[in-house]
């Protein structure tokens, strides 16, 4: 998801314009449209947090203002990705803007490819989060999925050195004296027959004396289809950013101008 802005119509400002050298000109349009673009960021930060339930700072902050310059007259809008090991803003909004199915996480990828999460299924975490695995944003904690795919030896070939030792999860096990011993296991309910078919399809924790204490931790779900939640266009339109330009624009001509 992206907007351009660009400048049309001078014609209120053109006897001022004549007093300018070329140069000074597209300064002043350089920072109009830079304040029009920064305008329609506040409105997009404002839009993801009212849209969605408590958007990580991550996804709302990725908004980026590609800025004009004095050589290059037009401002580019969008979610930004800033490298590490992040997944690319665009990629995550990208369901939201105009609807279909989101795209595969990469832990969703590698319990795939270890055979854990079936074919059709997506992942969601429930709705009483077990305990520590959260980050109050309706995701799990890095560190957390972190265990739970090294537990199950789900990371790939060149990163088969995280994945868990025997001795690691034996000792996960048992427990310390900061966190109580559990054990991962899945659980496919319905969709496969075994001693857990009573149970919701997801991982799960088994807990307490001979793991009589079952808590959900990661819930298999359908692969949904996403409606549009969010238009660039739209939001642009409601932050009156067209009007907000040609203010602008006449301000920092005048500025620039001296008047």
């Amino acid at each position: 998801m992206r907007l351009e802005l660009r400048l049309n119509g001078l014609g209120e400002v053109r006897e001022t314009l004549a007093k300018l050298s070329g140069k000074q000109a597209r300064t002043a349009y350089a920072a109009a449209l830079n304040d029009a673009g920064f305008q329609v960021r506040r409105a997009m930060r404002n839009e993801l947090s009212s849209v969605f339930d408590r958007p990580t700072p991550y996804v709302v902050n990725s908004v980026f203002v590609r800025q004009a310059t004095a050589e290059r007259l037009s401002v580019a809008i969008e979610p930004t990705y800033y490298g590490g090991k992040g997944i690319d803003p665009q990629q995550i909004l990208q369901a939201q803007e105009f609807g279909g199915a989101r795209r595969d996480k990469r832990s969703e990828v590698a319990l795939r490819r270890a055979g854990i999460l079936p074919a059709g299924f997506q992942t969601a975490i429930p709705r009483v989060p077990f305990p520590g695995s959260d980050d109050a944003r309706g995701n799990l904690r890095g560190s957390f999925l972190v265990q739970l795919i090294a537990y199950f030896q789900a990371f790939g070939e060149q990163g088969y050195r995280a994945n868990m030792t025997a001795k690691r999860r034996a000792t996960l096990h048992r427990g310390t004296k900061r966190q109580s011993g559990r054990r991962y296991f899945v659980a496919y309910g319905r969709l496969r027959s075994g001693p857990t078919a009573h149970l919701s399809p997801g991982i799960w924790a088994a807990q307490g004396t001979h793991g009589v204490d079952l808590r959900p931790v990661l819930m298999f779900v359908r692969i949904g289809v996403y409606r549009s939640r969010l238009s660039m266009e739209s939001i642009a339109e409601r932050s009156g950013v067209e009007e907000y330009l040609q203010r602008r624009l006449r301000f920092r001509i005048r500025q620039v101008a001296g008047e």
